[in-house]
């Protein structure tokens, strides 16, 4: 599946299926629909408010920017990935009463369905596959999943992922400035000396995010292939370091990203 163009996807954003901050006010459908919001907010514990209220409005900021060239792909999947979520999982363990939850939520409006519907087809087009890259994003992302079988030879838990993952940072002249663990996660802060390259010709950040991180991609479906997740550095904006994680790949299930009739929610 090809990556949507800016227009493209500003009309995917557009064909958002809930409120817009207009119409999402005290008076919106009369008080009879605005208590069944209310609760559906309640019941998703503030995660539909967050999303429609305050998410949503910046999405739609941040994919006009991208359409006028002001703003990274990246940074726009940054923001979709760091959508306000409902969990119904701990790891592979169903947390029965919040998948009750969010049934009761579905059955008070269509929205929950269709918001669930509408993220997921935004974020498989947003993230695309390798059929969607061009010839030089492929050659990178196939270079870094061959150099995976490599350095990731023998790692079989996040620990020991994220020691070689470190040991190739260093050798390309990333800088690593801070690293933590807890709860499983490994996480690792560092400074890239390449987010600044060509950035007065094709933007900050432009060649390390949006054509480097290839590489990583290649990085992130080797180790999904073997149950481990690599979030790989997005946008990294407002600050001049970048982070990345390494954890155990489990099957964890949250509103959007899951619909209701996914978890036997569905009213």
């Amino acid at each position: 599946m090809a990556k949507p163009d800016p227009e493209e996807l500003v009309r995917l954003v557009e064909a958002f299926p809930g409120p817009s901050v207009e119409a999402d006010g005290p008076d919106r459908g009369g008080p009879t629909e605005a208590a069944e919001i209310g609760r559906v907010d309640e019941l998703l514990d503030g995660a539909y408010g967050a999303l429609t209220r305050r998410w949503y409005p910046e999405l739609r900021r941040r994919a006009a920017a991208h359409a006028d060239g002001d703003c990274l792909r990246e940074r726009v999947l940054e923001h979709v990935e760091a959508v306000p979520s409902f969990r119904l999982s701990d790891g592979p363990t169903a947390l029965t009463e919040r998948r009750e939850a969010l049934a009761e939520a579905a059955a008070l409006t269509d929205e929950v369905r269709e918001i669930a519907e509408w993220y997921g087809t935004l974020r498989s087009r947003l993230e695309g596959d390798r059929a969607s890259l061009t010839r030089a994003e492929r050659l990178l992302h196939d270079f870094g999943y061959a150099l995976a079988h490599v350095l990731f030879l023998g790692a079989s838990s996040p620990g020991a992922v994220v020691r070689r993952l470190r040991l190739a940072y260093r050798s390309v002249g990333v800088r690593i400035d801070e690293t933590a663990s807890e709860g499983g996660i490994e996480e690792t802060t560092f400074t890239c000396p390449y987010r600044n390259v060509a950035a007065g010709r094709c933007g900050e950040r432009w060649v390390c995010h949006e054509k480097l991180d290839r590489v990583d991609d290649g990085y992130v479906s080797y180790l999904a292939e073997r149950g481990i997740s690599y979030q790989r550095p997005r946008g990294c904006a407002g600050s001049e370091q970048c982070r990345s994680t390494v954890a155990r790949d489990g099957p964890a299930r949250w509103w959007p990203k899951t619909p209701p009739a996914a978890v036997g929610a569905d009213p």
